[in-house]
């Protein structure tokens, strides 16, 4: 049996020119989502991408039926890097160690990447959920040293460092020592008193 792609093109010359057109519709609606998301935040609507994009609407929702999958696409390769480095702080011999250096580099991305910032905030998009999980993994591993106050847990970690995150946002906030300082401040807020 003949794949319908072949049959398709058999029938209509111009099917791999239809391909290559959408392939780049795709790529000029992840670049408009990134710009207008980055510009304006999370609130940007779907209609809104596609217009920018110079697309209908229709175009947009074929490749993603919800907004979050839009979001999703515009940061996956964001989140794929984040994730291998927490999974690789997680695998380090000295947890509290991998620790203090994995906040500080959490912050500095966030920092460069308001998209990103605005995603990890909303914590509630799976990666994002996956991402503060290990980060709670993280600090339990890490109060075996007894240099993390042991009465941390995984909420506290959203609201401590999801909270500094949201204000740094909040405040328009870009630049990277900024974001630095108050990485500092989370892991001070870590240790025992």
């Amino acid at each position: 049996m003949t794949p319908p792609d072949a049959a398709q093109m058999a029938s209509d010359p111009d099917a791999p020119r239809r391909r290559i057109d959408a392939r780049r519709n795709q790529e000029r609606v992840i670049a408009t989502a990134r710009e207008l998301f980055t510009e304006q935040g999370l609130q940007v609507t779907v209609p809104q991408v596609a217009e920018r994009a110079g697309v209908g609407r229709a175009t947009v929702y074929r490749s993603y039926p919800r907004k979050e999958d839009l979001i999703i696409a515009v940061v996956r390769e964001q989140f794929q890097e984040l994730e291998q480095r927490t999974n690789a702080a997680l695998d380090g011999a000295d947890a509290y160690r991998e620790l203090c250096s994995y906040v500080p580099d959490l912050f500095e991305r966030l920092a460069r990447d308001r998209v990103l910032a605005d995603v990890f905030f909303e914590g509630r998009l799976l990666p994002a959920a996956r991402i503060l999980n290990q980060i709670g993994r993280l600090v339990a591993a890490a109060g075996a040293s007894g240099l993390i106050r042991p009465d941390v847990d995984e909420r506290d970690i959203r609201v401590i460092l999801c909270g500094a995150v949201r204000q740094l946002i909040v405040l328009d906030q870009r630049e990277p020592a900024v974001w630095r300082r108050y990485a500092d401040m989370v892991l001070n807020a870590l240790r025992p008193a």
